[in-house]
C-alpha cells in the first residue's frame, strides 16, 4: 500500500476526488495518510474531517512562497504520518507554494501536480485568462510530476477541452477542473500499482 500525503491551500475540490477515489475502491493500492495546509480554516480541511484522514494546518502566514525552512517542517511532517520519500507520494491539490530543490530532490519523482492547460503551453499563473487571449481552440489540463522549474516535470496525464467562442475564464476553468477531478485518481491509480516508468521527460504506461 503507498502511503498518500496531499498538500493543500484552499477549497480541496481535487482533494475531494481522490479521496472519493480511495473510498469507493477505485485506488486499492494508495491511502491518503494525511493533508498538509499552508492556510488554517480552508475547505480541503473539513474533507479531510470528513473522510477521516489525519489534517494538520502549517500556517505560512508572513512567510514567502518558497522557503526551504517551511518545506523541512512539511517534509517532517509528512514522515511522521508514514509518508517517507522512497515509498511514499505527495501530491499537490491546490496547492498554493513552490516546493524548494530539497524537497523535490528528496520526494525525487514521487511528488504529482496539476495544472489547468495542455502544458508546456501556459505554465504559470492565470493559464485560463492566458488561453483565451491567445485565442486557442482546445485548452485542457495536465498531471505532471514535479521538477525544479515550476510546471515543467514530466507529463503523466492529459486531457483536453474545447474552447467555446463564449468562454470566460470561470467558464473555462469549471469545465478543466471536471476533467482534473478525473485525470488526478486516474494518475494516483497507475502510480500506486507501478504501472507509471519514466524514460527521460517522457512517461510511459508499463507493461
Amino acid at each position: 500500500m503507498v502511503p498518500i500525503g496531499v498538500l493543500v491551500s484552499g477549497r480541496g475540490s481535487n482533494l475531494e476526488a481522490i479521496l472519493d477515489a480511495v473510498d469507493r475502491k477505485y485506488v486499492t493500492k494508495g491511502e491518503v495518510k494525511v493533508v498538509v495546509s499552508n492556510k488554517p480554516g480552508v475547505g480541503a480541511l473539513e474533507l479531510a474531517k470528513k473522510h477521516q484522514v489525519p489534517a494538520v494546518v502549517l500556517d505560512d502566514k508572513g512567510l514567502p512562497k518558497l522557503d526551504p525552512e517551511y518545506d523541512k517542517k512539511t517534509i517532517a511532517t509528512l514522515e511522521a504520518h508514514g509518508v517517507g520519500s522512497k515509498e511514499g507520494l505527495v501530491v499537490l491539490a491546490g496547492y498554493f507554494r513552490i516546493l524548494s530543490p530539497h524537497f523535490v530532490q528528496k520526494y525525487h519523482n514521487r511528488i504529482m501536480n496539476v495544472h489547468p492547460a495542455l502544458l508546456p503551453a501556459f505554465s504559470g499563473l492565470d493559464p485560463q485568462k492566458r488561453a483565451l487571449e491567445h485565442g486557442v481552440k482546445i485548452a485542457g489540463a495536465t498531471i505532471h510530476f514535479v521538477a525544479n522549474e515550476v510546471d515543467a516535470g514530466p507529463i503523466i496525464l492529459q486531457a483536453h477541452v474545447q474552447v467555446r467562442d463564449d468562454d470566460t475564464p470561470d467558464t473555462l476553468s469549471q469545465r478543466i477542473l471536471r476533467q482534473e477531478h478525473r485525470l488526478y485518481p486516474e494518475a494516483i491509480r497507475l502510480f500506486t500499482e507501478g504501472k507509471l516508468k519514466i524514460e527521460g521527460r517522457r512517461v510511459l504506461l508499463a507493461t
